[in-house]
């Protein structure tokens, strides 16, 4: 038996191999399906199964595409309802990969459809529970995101509570919980930076574990602090649910194609949006103007989704030569499909032609703080978790997860300093004003960290386990 996680850092996001005896299964398999096929070869395997533990809206998964080329049967717990073929385990059913059996175990709560997996080894051990997003490493799935007009998050919370104490509750401690995301995910709000644990340990210091914690205490802890999900989720569900026209690969060949200046700008010309995708000190020397920044070595995927709203927006991407695959690959995991090319040789191929360019202007946390003296705007783009905990004491709460519903509140003939916690989200920000029309933004280096070294007065410092 073989037990593999397959872990994507930008999307915080665990996919699983298993494998017994020649068959093995895919768990929540990411979009781009060719690894997991590749995997399955070296190890002489045939994908029997592809489990999905819920319709996933962080992300868009490769099942109908994996199906399609291994022949593998899609799975599916309780109240699922898809446009392709899937097989529809019942609560308790098992199914047999090899000399191993897997037992689905129905968890509503995240969603209604959400089931864990667990996994009995060839002597009959319980070895691992595959959670999906109903129990993380130190959290919970959010019990929001499948609000139905008959359910309410409430009552979603209190069906994951039931759960966790009837169904996880009382497996063995020893069994290793592989749950479907890590710290950074947007599916919880307080995830550990571990990837697996033992249950027992999770049963020791998970809050929703905790057998003295009341359904009416749980369901307020678990409901509180909880942002508005992004925007993408409901989109990404509804293409789980269904049919995707085009193939990763489809989307691979279109938007990495390479585009000459004036082939760029017609495209441009056409609505495409310039995403420039490099890192954030480069983007702040000069850049083309009317420009998104969202750096491709940051949060990358959950932004592009936050952000864009429309998801069959057309996009040019400006980006270090020879990551562009890596690029449209990743707007793809969050299932923005349309992006038409990229600029050949880069933002250096647009300056040496002499065209205009913008740039953001910057500031050291010592020259806001020389400023602060005098009365001045500041913007803290951090989400309003981060502000809570502590923040400069004239500072304005301007989350850039909410900037669509606050930035037209922000006078224009105004200058403001903007910062978020170390400069990434902060250059996002300023590049969506800049396209808007706003010029008097200063962006701080170094975000909150530097600041923090700083004697500019801040509010006391708040204690919170919250990290969403």
């Amino acid at each position: 038996m073989k037990i593999e996680q397959i872990y994507t850092g930008c999307l915080s996001e665990a996919a699983y191999y298993i494998e017994s005896e020649g068959e093995s299964v895919i768990i929540d398999p990411l979009r781009e399906v060719e690894p997991y096929i590749e995997k399955a070869k070296e190890n002489n395997s045939q994908i029997k199964y592809i489990l999905e533990t819920h319709f996933h809206a962080d992300f868009v998964s490769g099942h109908v595409e994996l199906a399609k080329k291994t022949g593998a049967i899609i799975v599916f717990g309780p109240h699922a309802k898809t446009e392709f073929k899937f097989k529809q385990v019942e609560d308790g059913e098992i199914i047999s990969v090899g000399k191993i059996k897997i037992k689905a175990i129905h968890t509503p709560g995240h969603t209604i459809e959400s089931t864990c997996y667990l996994l009995i080894d060839e002597k009959g051990v319980e070895r691992a529970l595959f959670s999906g997003d109903t129990l993380f490493i130190g959290d919970v799935g959010r019990p929001d995101l499948a609000v139905k007009s008959n359910l309410t998050k409430e009552d979603l919370a209190g069906l994951l509570f039931d759960s966790l104490r009837n169904k996880i509750l009382p497996l063995d401690n020893e069994i290793i919980v592989y749950p479907a995301h890590g710290a950074g995910s947007a599916c919880g709000k307080n995830i550990s930076k571990e990837t697996f644990d033992l249950l027992g340990n999770q049963k020791q210091t998970n809050y929703a574990l905790n057998k003295n914690l009341k359904k009416e205490d749980f369901i307020k802890e678990v409901l509180d602090g909880i942002l508005p999900p992004p925007q993408y989720f409901p989109k990404n569900v509804k293409l789980n649910k269904t049919t995707i026209n085009k193939s990763v690969e489809e989307v691979i060949n279109t938007g990495s194609k390479p585009l000459s200046i004036q082939d760029f700008d017609t495209e441009v010309r056409k609505g495409a949006l310039i995403l420039d995708v490099r890192h954030q000190k480069d983007f702040v020397k000069g850049f083309i103007p009317g420009s998104w920044f969202i750096g491709i070595d940051g949060g990358f995927a959950p932004w592009v989704g936050s952000l864009i709203k429309d998801i069959n927006q057309k996009i040019v991407i400006v980006c270090p030569e020879g990551r562009e695959e890596e690029v449209v690959t990743r707007l793809a995991r969050v299932g923005y499909d349309n992006s038409v090319g990229f600029l050949k040789g880069s933002f250096l191929s647009w300056e040496k032609t002499g065209r205009k360019k913008d740039i953001i202007i910057q500031e050291t946390a010592e020259e806001l703080e020389e400023k602060n003296k005098n009365r001045i705007n500041i913007l803290d783009v951090r989400k309003s978790t981060e502000y809570n905990i502590e923040h400069i004491e004239s500072a304005q709460n301007k989350p850039l997860n909410d900037l669509f519903n606050h930035y037209k509140e922000i006078d224009q003939e105004k200058t403001y300093h903007i910062h978020c916690a170390g400069g990434y989200r902060s250059v996002i920000y300023i590049s969506i004003l800049k396209s808007k029309g706003y010029k008097n933004l200063i962006d701080v280096i170094g975000g909150y960290a530097a600041i923090k070294r700083t004697n500019i007065p801040k509010t006391e410092f708040v204690c919170s386990n919250t990290k969403n």
